[in-house]
Formats: C-alpha cells, sequence, structure tokens
C-alpha cells in the first residue's frame, strides 16, 4: 500500500485531494527535499488517523475546519503516550500546521486552532566537534585502516571535504566526476537542503585529498556520474563512511559523537574561534536561518569557560 492509499483509509476524499496538492505544492514552488516531503507526509497521515478515531469517522475538510486547540493537544498526547520524543512531536506539528496554513491560504479552514498550541519543549543540546588535532588526524588518510589504498584515500578525500568545506555527507556524495575540486580550483558550487545553492571555499588539502583519491581508484570517474565510488564501481553508500568513521574512533580513542556530521561542526566550530565572522559562517553551511549557526557561539563560549576555570588562580 502506496502512503496516498493509506491516506485514503483515513481521509475523505475531499481532504485527501487536499493532501495530494500540499505535497505538490511543497515540491514543485517550494522544492522541499523528498526526505522532508516523506516525513510531512508521514506526520500528517498520523493526525488523520487520529481524528478518525477521535471523532469517530474519517475527517473531511468540514471537520478539519472546526477542529479546536484541545483536539492537537489530544493528539501530542497521543503521540507522547506512544513513546514519542519532543524532537518528533514538534516536527510533527509543524507539518501539521503546514498543510493547514495551506488550506488556510485557500480559504477553506482556519489554522488559528493549531497556531494556539505551544509545541513541546526540547531539551538544548549543543553540536560536539571534535578537537582541531582531531579532525586533522581523521582526515589524514594516514592510520591504514582499510585493506586497499584507494579506499583509504577515498574515505580520507570524502571526510576532508566534511571538514575543509562544511559539508553534509549528503553534499559531499552527490558530487560528480565533472564538480571534483582539483588542483587550483577555488570555489565548488553546493545544492544542499531545500535544493539551495551555495558557493564554499577550497582549500588546498582538500583538492589535494580528491586528486589521490582520483589517482588511486581503479574504476574510471565519469563526468556526469558520481565522484565517490563503493568498492565494487558503484555510488558510495554513505554507510560505509560512518562506519570508516566508527574505526577511525576506535585508533585515535574518540567518543562516540565523533561522527561524519560532527567534522562539519568541528568545520563552523574551529571558524568562529578564529575569529570567523557568524554570516559568513551561515552562508558556508548552508542554513537557513542565523539562529541555526548561532549555536555554534555557545559551544565557544563554553570551551572559554571551560579554559578559564582550568587556567585562572582561582578556577
Amino acid at each position: 500500500m502506496t502512503n496516498k492509499d493509506s491516506l485514503l483509509v483515513t481521509a475523505r476524499p475531499d481532504l485527501n485531494q487536499r493532501v495530494d496538492q500540499w505535497l505538490d505544492h511543497l515540491s514543485d514552488e517550494r522544492r522541499l527535499s523528498d526526505k522532508t516531503l516523506l516525513a510531512y507526509e508521514r506526520d500528517v497521515r498520523q493526525f488523520l488517523r487520529f481524528l478518525t478515531n477521535h471523532l469517530g469517522g474519517a475527517p473531511g475538510l468540514k471537520q478539519i475546519a472546526v477542529l479546536k486547540p484541545a483536539d492537537f493537544r489530544g493528539f501530542l498526547a497521543y503521540r507522547r503516550r506512544q513513546g514519542v520524543q519532543s524532537r518528533s512531536l514538534a516536527r510533527g506539528l509543524a507539518g501539521i500546521r503546514s498543510f493547514l496554513r495551506y488550506l488556510e491560504r485557500r480559504g477553506e479552514v482556519n489554522a488559528a486552532a493549531s497556531s494556539a498550541v505551544r509545541p513541546p519543549r526540547q531539551a538544548r543540546s549543543l553540536p560536539k566537534p571534535v578537537s582541531s588535532k582531531d579532525a586533522i588526524d581523521i582526515t589524514s588518510g594516514d592510520l591504514a585502516m582499510e585493506s586497499e589504498a584507494w579506499i583509504e584515500a577515498r574515505n580520507a578525500a570524502v571526510l576532508t571535504l566534511l571538514y575543509g568545506c562544511g559539508l553534509r555527507i549528503s553534499e559531499a556524495l552527490s558530487l560528480t566526476g565533472s564538480m571534483a575540486p582539483k588542483d587550483g580550483a577555488k570555489t565548488l558550487r553546493i545544492v544542499g537542503k531545500g535544493r539551495k545553492e551555495r558557493i564554499v571555499p577550497i582549500l588546498p588539502a582538500v583538492c589535494e585529498a580528491v586528486e589521490l583519491y582520483l589517482k588511486l581508484c581503479p574504476y574510471a570517474i565519469n563526468p556526469e556520474g558520481p565522484l565517490f565510488l563503493g568498492a565494487r564501481g558503484g555510488p558510495l553508500n554513505p554507510r560505509m563512511i560512518q562506519l570508516a568513521m566508527a574505526r577511525l574512533r576506535g585508533a585515535l580513542g574518540l567518543p562516540d559523537t565523533a561522527t561524519p556530521h560532527a567534522l562539519r561542526h568541528s568545520f563552523a566550530t574551529h571558524l568562529l574561534a578564529g575569529g570567523g565572522d557568524l554570516r559568513t559562517i551561515q552562508e558556508l553551511l548552508g542554513h537557513a536561518s542565523l539562529a541555526s549557526t548561532q549555536i555554534y557561539t555557545e559551544i565557544d563560549g563554553a570551551h572559554l569557560l571551560s579554559a578559564y576555570d582550568k587556567a585562572h588562580p582561582r578556577g
């Protein structure tokens, strides 16, 4: 059964049609990623299933239009009893609100009831970067953790892109052969979340790591195909980089928080500690909101306080 088929079970035809139209709007006009679209569709489907039991029948537009804040709080309480954590509850409520605002713009419902419900409070967790020394050790490719030299070079090239350019692992693995940063390259065009493009500068160390991988790779790299290949010549699975990072963690005695994504956090934290401008770091990371980038100021502040406590005579 497809997602749309399952929606038919929990919504009347008029409402099910609006869900399809909303998803098309998010895909075509808002250009949200497939992953986000699936998450939003899943969240709305869960809400409609809840309403089917809560209201005693599959809801349609008329039922959605008269929902009260208590109905949304009931849904959050129901999901909480299922063991869903605050972060997922908040994301689910955001998806439902997006759908209702879409209907409101069409003049079919009033979305005020959902807006009156506060999302669950979330424990604020700071990103956990690795130290600059550990980041250099991770990306060096000198630990001989792999059975073949080209795979060692490939892993080092990917990890160097994460730390040297602040890329997400999905962004690094989406690079094609023609986009390979080589000697003399100054910038790299990246398509990130929401298909938003950004330009990131390239360090010589990044070019050197990629060039070594290209030199050792036993497979021909198609200019239009993936830059990074798996052991059998197909597109590289991100899981392989995660496993490689796990082996590096063990060799270097690093905590479980030292993940590929932690290298992106390290990129931002080390730039900020070196005097980098917050707005510039926001652009380099591809954050839509400065608030997402400001969290790194808390990491830097925590580091300064820790150093102060250890070094000051009255610490």
